[in-house]
């Protein structure tokens, strides 16, 4: 649980400086936009793992 808080505040941080970012500069809205999805998923990897070590102490250990 605590791996999926820590990606939870990290995805929000990370779309609050997007969302900024368009806000400030509209014509690089793409750039950005591509840059956070990026972003977005390699916190998601971070979650997945979390889960999976999870499933192994629960299973496993």
């Amino acid at each position: 649980m605590i791996g999926t808080f820590g990606v939870g505040l990290g995805i929000g941080v990370l779309v609050n400086g997007a969302v900024q970012g368009i806000a400030r500069n509209p014509d690089a809205s793409d750039s950005i936009q591509i840059n956070m999805i990026l972003g977005i998923a390699f916190a998601e990897a971070v979650a997945i793992y979390s889960l999976v070590v999870a499933l192994l102490i629960l299973f496993v250990g």
